[in-house]
């Protein structure tokens, strides 16, 4: 680990997801929040082909703030992972290596947010925030998810799963075990790309090839009729859960809280914090949260996302373990109405990454 005063922090931030431009904005926001006296910071950029090169702050603030995707400059050389023993090192290929004493992934999407970079980083035996690389995976496979949920006695909607190699389900089968309307997403994608909801046969047909472009394994879930509710997780072997907030979306905009609702229309949805509950279904919904969170094997932070019903009862939409960090996000915004700054929250997050790597580093591994 690094002694000198300041930590050494890699931010992370594109990918090779369909959520690479959001990545950049919820990476904005996240180098904004760090304190500069405590650490040095350097922004790491990954672009849609997977090529890691660094990039500079004000090139970070033009991506984001134009929703485009991130592009390495010409003469600008690449990054590359150098396991060792003690630390993690991006090597600049001309300047030696700089060691780092952490990294914040912040990649929403595959090759991010499933565990394949919580593996690299594992490998190179460096501390990293968030979930690790069990969590990461079970928590952005939705099928999976689902699976273990059901297994563990929590509340979840009905769901089909479909395989692309394998002969897919009529509408008229699908509909008969799952109601009208239903959701069909990408298994493992989020921030409702390639999600559509579908009220008729021809929408089926279109739904089903619209979520197969991003992921071989889809999920058909029923419609549940309920408010959003969602819950901020923080921490390790005894995590917390923030105040609950509400997603209420613009129906005259939005038919569900799509991509564009979440993130380019700033009147898709409001963002209600805390939510309208009782303190007993607060308490309820929170118990259900870390929950989740525990079932998963997470680690570090995530989003848990609710149905809540009209009989009370709350349903476990998803879980979210590198949830958005944009100036739009509810992850963020329930933590500072619970009484906690962005600043204090980025603080938090590194530091239960250290102590986690601190517990593993005393395994015995031979």
């Amino acid at each position: 680990m690094n002694n000198s005063k300041r930590i050494n922090v890699a931010l992370l931030c594109g990918g090779k997801s369909g959520e690479h431009e959001v990545s950049l904005l919820s990476a904005r926001n996240v180098y904004d929040s760090l304190d500069k006296t405590k650490y040095n910071v350097v922004i790491v950029g990954i672009d849609k082909m997977g090529r890691w090169f660094p990039i500079s702050e004000n090139s970070l603030i033009e991506k984001s703030g134009g929703m485009n995707e991130i592009a390495s400059d010409k003469g600008v050389t690449s990054v590359s992972i150098i396991p060792s023993s003690a630390d993690l090192q991006f090597s600049d290929m001309g300047n030696g290596h700089t060691p780092f004493d952490v990294v914040i992934p912040i990649l929403h999407g595959p090759y991010g947010e499933d565990g394949s970079v919580q593996g690299l980083l594992k490998l190179a035996n460096i501390p990293y925030v968030g979930a690790g690389v069990l969590g990461s995976a079970v928590g952005m496979d939705k099928d999976v998810m689902k699976r273990l949920l059901r297994d563990a006695g929590l509340p979840i909607g009905k769901f089909v799963t479909l395989y692309k190699h394998r002969k897919s389900l009529s509408y008229v089968r699908i509909t008969k075990k799952l109601g009208s309307p239903i959701f069909i997403k990408p298994a493992n994608l989020g921030s409702s790309v390639g999600v559509s909801r579908v009220d008729t046969k021809k929408e089926y047909e279109k739904a089903v090839a619209e979520a197969f472009k991003y992921d071989t394994k889809i999920i058909i879930e029923e419609y549940i009729d309920g408010r959003e509710i969602e819950c901020a997780i923080l921490g390790n072997e005894e995590p917390v859960a923030s105040i609950p907030g509400e997603i209420a979306t613009n129906k005259s905009h939005h038919a569900f809280y799509s991509y564009e609702a979440k993130y380019l229309d700033e009147q898709g949805a409001d963002l209600i914090i805390p939510a309208s509950l009782t303190k007993k279904q607060t308490r309820a919904v929170q118990d259900l949260a870390v929950k989740v969170f525990t079932t998963l094997c997470c680690e570090g932070m995530a989003r848990v996302d609710f149905f809540f019903r009209e009989n009370s009862t709350f349903v476990v939409n998803e879980i979210n373990t590198i949830p958005g960090f944009t100036s739009m996000s509810m992850y963020p915004k329930l933590w500072e109405a619970s009484g906690i700054s962005n600043e204090k929250l980025i603080d938090t997050l590194i530091q239960l990454a250290i102590k986690r790597f601190k517990v593993e580093q005393k395994l015995v591994t031979k």
